[in-house]
């Protein structure tokens, strides 16, 4: 899961900085999803999923289909 965290932010050539802004959220909170340190509250899994137009079963890794429902 962390994985595709970090994944989907490189592939937009984001920062944690920067996405962790677009979160409202510092950057060393957003750190700490992708390095698995801290779980991902529902509320900040639907603006990822939103944010990457995705479903929150892909990015939680359980469905490989990166397409929204």
């Amino acid at each position: 899961m962390y994985k595709r965290l970090k994944d989907l932010r490189e592939d937009r050539d984001l920062s944690q900085k920067e996405l962790a802004k677009i979160l409202e959220m510092s950057q060393t909170g957003y750190s700490k999803y992708e390095t698995g340190e801290n779980d991902i509250p529902t509320q900040i899994l639907i603006k990822l999923a939103d944010f990457y137009n995705t479903s929150i079963d892909y990015i939680l890794g359980r469905t490989n289909n990166q397409k929204p429902y």
